[in-house]
């Protein structure tokens, strides 16, 4: 049977996207219940493209895959799983199925796995492990949901300072479960507290007579073990880090989280925060009809409640809208402009909370940048709003009164986009949370009330 070609063009703007010709041959050996077939597929493609076709097919497409796949499953596709999807694999495999696959596993991955489980299945699937993992996978779920000691594994190196090269080259040779990657070796006291570490590159380097203590840097950055997941992407992102090892509060090494961890948590934040201003919350690819609808139904709920807080604001201008019919064909103008420039702000606003450059000791410097660009913006189309509003209706005031409102809104369009997700920071909430919602909230009220109050009293 021929494969399908996997080559694409380097100016093809799809190059990473998943071959169409071979997700239809993977799905047809499926429906023909070809298992040689699918399981060639499957061999030669990468781990992390397995676990997108897993994401991209139907739940029974998925189911059926999982099922035909089963003993043979690769351990690298379900760590590379997004939730949904890894939920429908971890239902469909056994518990000896997925015993032999996770035991493969960094400890890390392995908790990524277990940690949604009910009770029964946990138990179930950690009986598979050996004695150490189950030891390292039930430790690792006391701590926090989304803390440090989640996300990081139990496999490293570790040497005292008094060893040489020669010591560490021949305890690694020696040694028959080394970690599968590792960047550094991690340099301990007696009481197993971390004091420096010395690069793969750097033991290489040196002949074997040279002691670690002298090699050792001893800038080392520590990560607590109960510390927020986002925290720690923070720390590897703003400080360049490769690796870091784990402390509990006695100081004691008890892991490390590597980079590879901490970029796929920092990827994670940025989703999660894109995913809350839009109101999808954990919404993913892979989820059904009616999970998608049941994720979305609040956010409208709430939406549908500022829909009409505003046209409640419109009602009490009935009257005024009645007389100058103009009013409501340039209402939607200024309540848009005010809406599309708070999302402007509210974005950048979201990501320098997220990213750490939005602080107390700056923040009123950019509150005041935002206040005077969105005024400056505002006059910039107030003027071409005026013009249009004079040539369209043929009314100076109109003009006029549209001017105005524009340079309002914007104006507080600016400051809505900016002190709204600082205000949830500040009052503990994510600040992607609902910001999106609030802010066009306020831009079409305050939009609203300036044009129609400013119109009832300038134009009747």
């Amino acid at each position: 049977m021929a494969e399908p070609a996997l080559e694409t063009s380097p100016q093809d703007e799809d190059v990473y996207a998943l071959n169409a010709d071979l997700v239809d041959s993977v799905l047809r050996a499926v429906a023909e219940d070809d298992r040689d077939a699918l399981l060639g597929y499957l061999a030669n493609m990468h781990p992390a493209d397995v676990a997108d076709l897993l994401e991209q097919i139907d739940t029974s497409e998925r189911i059926a895959l999982v099922s035909m796949w089963g003993s043979d499953i690769s351990s690298d596709v379900l760590a590379e799983l997004e939730a949904g999807a890894r939920d429908d694999v971890l239902e469909t495999l056994s518990a000896e199925q997925l015993g032999a696959a996770v035991s493969e596993l960094d400890t890390d991955d392995m908790v990524y796995l277990v940690e949604d489980l009910d009770d029964a299945q946990k138990d179930e699937l950690l009986d598979q492990l050996d004695d150490a993992d189950r030891v390292a996978v039930e430790q690792s779920l006391t701590y926090p949901e989304y803390s440090a000691g989640r996300l990081m594994q139990r496999d490293m190196v570790t040497a005292p300072a008094h060893w040489t090269v020669g010591d560490v080259i021949d305890f690694m040779r020696a040694s028959d479960d080394l970690p599968e990657q590792f960047y550094d070796i991690i340099i301990v006291d007696p009481a197993m507290r971390p004091i420096g570490e010395v690069r793969l590159g750097k033991v290489m380097a040196h002949p074997r007579g040279i002691r670690l203590e002298h090699l050792m840097e001893k800038d080392l950055r520590t990560i607590p073990v109960d510390q927020r997941q986002e925290d720690v992407a923070y720390a590897f992102n703003q400080y360049h880090m490769i690796q870091a090892p784990v402390v509990n509060e006695d100081g004691r090494l008890v892991g490390i989280i590597t980079i590879d961890d901490a970029m796929d948590v920092l990827e994670d934040e940025a989703e999660e925060d894109m995913r809350l201003l839009a109101g999808v919350g954990d919404e993913e690819i892979s989820d059904s009809t009616m999970e998608i609808v049941k994720q979305r139904f609040p956010w409208l709920l709430v939406n549908l409640g500022t829909a009409i807080a505003a046209s409640i604001v419109i009602s009490l201008f009935s009257s005024t809208i009645e007389a100058v019919v103009a009013l409501a064909v340039l209402m939607p103008i200024v309540a848009s402009m005010g809406g599309n420039a708070a999302t402007q702000t509210l974005t950048v606003a979201v990501r320098a909370l997220a990213t750490r450059d939005l602080t107390g000791s700056n923040a009123m410097r950019v509150v005041r940048r935002e206040l005077v660009a969105g005024t400056l913006n505002g006059l910039a189309f107030a003027l071409i709003m005026a013009i249009v509003g004079y040539i369209w209706f043929g009314s100076v005031m109109l003009g006029v009164v549209l001017a105005i409102a524009m340079v309002g809104n914007l104006a507080v369009a600016g400051l809505a986009g900016i002190l709204i997700p600082i205000g949830l920071g500040r009052a503990g909430a994510d600040p992607a949370l609902a910001s999106g919602t609030f802010v066009t909230t306020v831009t079409d009220v305050v939009g609203f009330l300036l044009f129609l109050g400013l119109g009832s009293a300038l134009l009747l």
